[in-house]
């Protein structure tokens, strides 16, 4: 299974987006989206962190590699930055530009299907670079941070929340939600993350361990998945089924 397959396989695009539509007539907001699209640790407070470290007057525009379904993308859109969202999966790219679309934000959010390892970027052209939960599916994440360094202008800022391989990795069972198997899951230690971030030529303003907060995040996260009477309208299962 490729790993665009393994994020599409049970999308159906126009069935989640007519059913948004229904549950939003006159339109989403990004937080009324959230249980749809933030698929990441620490949903929207996450990606507002990200967010509180670049300044849409002197980054004004931002390339989020792995966007997925986009919610990343219109919180920053709605904060004043215009969005270039970049996914392997077209299925998402669909949906997520269909989703901003929705919520009155395609002017500032557009989509591309591509590879990470060969944006389709002219040199110097970004002004910030994102990765939410998504480096852990880079094979070959030197290539990847070079092609980061080629899109940002010399100035420009690449700035990530990512899972990072713990001391029991080998103890992990598959599927997780970013791989069903060993071939597309790549996590590195944070030591390891930090050197290649230093050998493809960035300085490290800020490295920051959010695993407290992100373990108490998904102990929350899990308690309101058992109160059945509190179901959210939107859901990720509408096209990522149980095994998410």
């Amino acid at each position: 299974m490729t790993l665009a397959q393994h994020y599409q396989q049970h999308l159906s695009v126009d069935s989640v987006l007519g059913q948004v539509a229904e549950h939003y007539p006159d339109g989403p907001t990004f937080f009324q989206l959230a249980p749809l699209d933030q698929l990441h640790i620490g949903g929207i407070k996450a990606s507002a962190r990200l967010m509180g470290l670049l300044d849409s007057q002197t980054h004004p525009r931002l390339l989020d590699i792995g966007a997925g379904a986009g919610g990343l993308m219109r919180q920053a859109a709605e904060a004043g930055f215009e969005m270039l969202g970049l996914d392997i999966t077209h299925g998402f790219n669909h949906l997520n530009q269909g989703l901003s679309q929705l919520a009155g934000l395609e002017h500032r959010a557009h989509c591309i299907t591509a590879d990470a390892l060969n944006l389709p970027l002219a040199d110097a052209s970004m002004d910030a670079v994102l990765f939410q939960h998504s480096f852990l599916n880079m094979p070959d994440s030197a290539a990847v941070l070079n092609e980061c360094r080629r899109v940002l202008r010399p100035d420009g800022k690449l700035v990530m929340h990512e899972v990072v391989r713990g001391p029991h990795a080998n103890a992990m069972r598959y599927p997780v939600p970013w791989a069903s198997d060993a071939q597309h899951s790549h996590l590195e230690s944070a030591d390891q993350l930090r050197q290649q971030l230093e050998q493809a030529g960035f300085h490290i303003d800020h490295f920051i361990d959010w695993s407290d907060d992100a373990l108490a995040w998904r102990q929350r996260q899990r308690a309101k998945e058992t109160q059945q009477s509190r179901q959210a309208v939107l859901s990720p299962s509408w096209f990522l089924v149980s095994a998410f």
